[in-house]
């Protein structure tokens, strides 16, 4: 069976008569920054990118959470926890693409280049990246793994300078993609290293054929991957950036996923019985970040202030409608160092307006800037964004909504130059760290994932020894105080643990969703309509 034909035969009909291969179409929300996730934090570009053409060292099993192997096939530890040896998968190949033909297979020196290149400012392709490299960054990778050692073309060994319990979760991010050597090496020689972002080459079960920006992807099955085929020979994501529209062209037969629907929306699946909710509990965080560099946030009453006038409950009401949790810090309920913060902001109007008058703040004026897409944690920042602004004007304080195009966003955010933002977080593995590392640590100020731009000698203290520690029970301790300091010092206001949605048609079966965010279409497969022979 084919689905998204029509959208199939319509980007193939500029290309010359040919024959249609069988085929999905994603409706996705937006463009990918790149098409390497190393470089970026944006669950856009993961999605289209992680998942789709790439494979990491090791994986997280979605249903259980655990690390399971990938190119690596086991892994030790050293007793002193300083070095993690790696057992690499033989016989796996690199996509062959009309701009590269792969001579040798995936091997240690593959690992090697993949990370050097994050690690090692002497490496030719270090500072090619002009964004950086976001999330190694923010969990100070660089500072963390002193070298990688070659033991052989299927063994490699990471030694580390010091212990760190969350290193292999961080392996198994959507972040740590192995690239191709040989592809690297030859775009040097032609004086294109650019391209190795652009157009990517990697083991995973698609290979990229086509982007155009706002218009589609188009993917073909690697019929060289290592696991089990893909059913589905083109993979096309459809770039569709507003939610109702994605959702016509499901309902229409051009698409037979659909990315991010909002959710008053959901009412809509009852109507077509021939479509169905995927949902999937999310290790997410929505917040608004106030820029602790700029007056008046770097005053902390200002930010509990702020914090104390937003009713979270309406905006669980209004925006969510019942498919997301009230946050009373930044770990959800299913995290195992998750504790119940029965000190979070509460709604208060009036404990409000004293704070801002004992820190002699009159008058004030402030910019809430607001995602322009839908994401997992928040399926509509500029609804959510209004419900602040009329809470705020309830406390005289005025407030100016600002967004832009979602690419333009991005960049001007990069920037720093913002009052506060309504943004968040999808957790990339489930260590509770990565709920505090990646964005709230002082090495993250470096990145584009600290959005608050707070940093904090005392926070740093405490994830540095959680890290150190090999004893969940010590470990969870450490992170309640974490939990604690944060919400004295609210550089954000949390507001919401959301359930990851997407639309899909009934005789599409397992797209896979995994709580730290992402789709993986490896595995999707069709049936046959009920009626049909």
């Amino acid at each position: 069976m084919i689905t998204g034909i029509s959208a199939i035969n319509l980007l193939l009909t500029a290309c010359g008569p040919q024959q249609v291969p069988t085929g999905l179409v994603y409706c996705s929300e937006g463009n990918p920054e790149t098409f390497n996730p190393q470089l970026v934090t944006s669950g856009t570009t993961i999605d289209a990118t992680s998942q789709q053409l790439y494979d990491s060292l090791v994986d997280y099993d979605p249903r259980t959470g655990d690390i399971v192997p990938a190119l690596a096939t086991s892994w030790q530890t050293s007793d002193d926890g300083l070095s993690y040896r790696f057992k690499l998968r033989p016989g796996v190949q690199f996509h062959q693409t009309d701009w590269f033909t792969p001579t040798r297979k995936f091997n240690a020196d593959d690992v090697i280049f993949s990370f050097n290149r994050i690690i090692n400012s002497a490496n030719p392709y270090h500072d090619i990246s002009k964004t950086g490299y976001p999330f190694f960054q923010s969990i100070g990778f660089k500072q963390q793994v002193d070298s990688i050692e070659k033991v052989s073309d299927d063994e490699v060994v990471f030694h580390l300078s010091q212990t760190d319990a969350s290193f292999l979760a961080n392996l198994a991010t959507g972040f740590s993609v192995i690239l191709s050597k040989e592809y690297a090496d030859s775009l040097l020689i032609q004086g294109k290293p650019e391209q190795l972002d652009r157009m990517p080459i990697g083991t995973g079960p698609f290979k990229l054929v086509n982007y155009v920006k706002n218009e589609f992807i188009r993917y073909h099955r690697n019929d060289n991957f290592w696991r089990t085929l893909p059913e589905f020979e083109q993979l096309v994501f459809n770039i569709t950036p507003q939610s109702s529209a994605r959702l016509t062209k499901l309902i229409t037969g051009d698409c037979s996923v659909s990315a991010l629907p909002k959710a008053g929306e959901l009412p809509v699946i009852k109507l077509h019985p021939n479509l169905e909710l995927d949902t999937q509990l999310g290790f997410n965080v929505a917040f608004w970040a106030f820029n602790t560099q700029k007056k008046p946030f770097d005053d902390v009453r200002v930010r509990q202030a702020l914090a104390y006038a937003v009713d979270k409950q309406n905006i669980l009401r209004a925006v969510y409608q019942e498919t997301a949790i009230k946050a009373t810090g930044m770990l959800p309920p299913q995290s195992w160092a998750y504790h119940y913060n029965k000190s979070s902001y509460q709604y208060n109007p009036e404990e409000s307006r004293a704070l801002l008058a004992d820190a002699g703040v009159k008058d004030l004026s402030i910019d809430i800037w607001a995602m322009p897409v839908a994401r997992i944690y928040n399926p509509n920042a500029l609804k959510t964004a209004e419900l602040i602004q009329a809470d705020l004007a309830n406390i005289g304080v005025k407030v100016n909504i600002v967004t832009f195009d979602w690419s333009v966003f991005n960049q001007k955010l990069n920037n720093n130059d913002y009052d506060s933002v309504l943004i968040g977080w999808n957790a990339d593995n489930s260590d509770p760290d990565n709920f505090f590392s990646p964005i709230m640590s002082c090495a993250s100020l470096d990145s584009s994932s600290n959005r608050s731009q707070w940093c904090n000698a005392e926070m740093d203290n405490i994830l540095a020894q959680a890290k150190a520690t090999t004893s969940e029970p010590a470990r969870k301790i450490l992170y309640q105080q974490a939990e604690a300091l944060f919400n004295e010092h609210v550089p954000m206001m949390t507001f919401a643990h959301a359930t990851q949605l997407t639309f899909k048609s009934k005789n599409v079966k397992q797209t896979q969703l995994t709580p730290f965010g992402g789709i993986s279409f490896e595995n999707a497969k069709t049936i046959a309509p009920e009626g049909d022979l």
